[in-house]
């Protein structure tokens, strides 16, 4: 039987990471952190790190595990996350990833990013036909070896990707992995995410991009949202004032995308974080996966 992994995701500032701590003292939880800039050391306020006290007691994995010049990849966040959820789960404890880099978590949640990138839009095209199958039409499709015992859609649909695909280049997902995506009106998030960066400028994130600025620009991590608006200000190219709202403005197109990736490429059941009744629907939700396991 899989253990079972909880995954909550989203746009940027939605707010992930203080619903995450919630769940974990909910659920006996640590967090795994899905995303892409929070693993570096000294970048705290352009990537909204959580702080000590906004963490409330609760382990937090995959922050703070890279130098800014170092890279870091899908498939090195597949390996880092998959170590975290083995340690998780062998203190008999919930595993919770948090993050809005998308490509990471799917990577990771769906088994064939190592590699098998260049298959992917194939992949999703096949995916959407395959939902249309009744379940006798899915039992067909699979081949004699990858029969299931006991029959489940979302598996079986799996199953026949594998082997369309070939698993030389992907790998079978050893975890139950279940989705929770906090979304809000769009004018509202925006707001949230435009005095984002109001306060990102008052606690001090001009200090961290000039950082970037004068001693690493060609790294990784000085292409995140957050920090390379702020460049064009250091050379004498544009205002302050410019550099705040490109910077403002990239956030909210880059919440945008996330928020279409999610919809378009994952399986994901989406909450209204404004909803009278969010949390205690998001609550019951995560109840109910844990509770019902499903067979191999």
């Amino acid at each position: 039987m899989k253990k079972k992994v909880l995954v909550v995701v989203g746009p940027t500032a939605v707010g992930k990471s203080a619903l995450a701590v919630r769940l974990a003292h909910e659920f006996k939880g640590e967090i795994i952190s899905g995303d892409s800039q929070q693993i570096y050391r000294g970048l705290n306020i352009g990537t909204a790190k959580v702080t000590s006290d906004e963490m409330g007691g609760i382990s937090h994995h995959l922050i703070n595990i890279r130098d800014l010049n170092e890279n870091f990849s899908a498939h090195d966040f597949v390996l880092s996350a998959m170590t975290a959820i083995e340690d998780i789960i062998s203190r008999e404890k919930l595993p919770i990833i948090v993050g809005g880099t998308g490509l990471y978590i799917q990577a990771l949640t769906e088994g064939y990013h190592l590699g098998g990138e260049k298959n992917h839009e194939s992949m999703m095209k096949l995916r959407q036909r395959l939902k249309f199958y009744s379940d006798n039409e899915l039992k067909l499709a699979l081949n004699p070896e990858n029969q299931i015992q006991q029959f489940n859609r979302r598996r079986a649909i799996r199953a026949i990707e594998l082997q369309e695909f070939g698993k030389g280049e992907n790998y079978e997902v050893p975890y139950d992995f279940g989705y929770i995506g906090l979304e809000s009106e769009r004018a509202i998030l925006y707001d949230r995410i435009n005095k984002r960066v109001d306060r990102m400028l008052e606690v001090g994130i001009l200090d961290e991009a000039k950082k970037l600025f004068e001693g690493y620009q060609q790294v990784q991590a000085s292409k995140a949202i957050g920090y390379k608006e702020f460049f064009p200000y250091f050379k004498g190219e544009i205002s302050l004032e410019e550099a705040v709202e490109k910077l403002k403005q990239d956030s909210r197109r880059y919440a945008k995308r996330q928020l279409t990736w999610f919809k378009n490429r994952m399986d994901v059941k989406f909450f209204d974080v404004f909803e009278l009744d969010f949390l205690e629907n998001v609550i019951m939700c995560i109840s109910e996966f844990l509770r019902n396991r499903e067979d191999d």
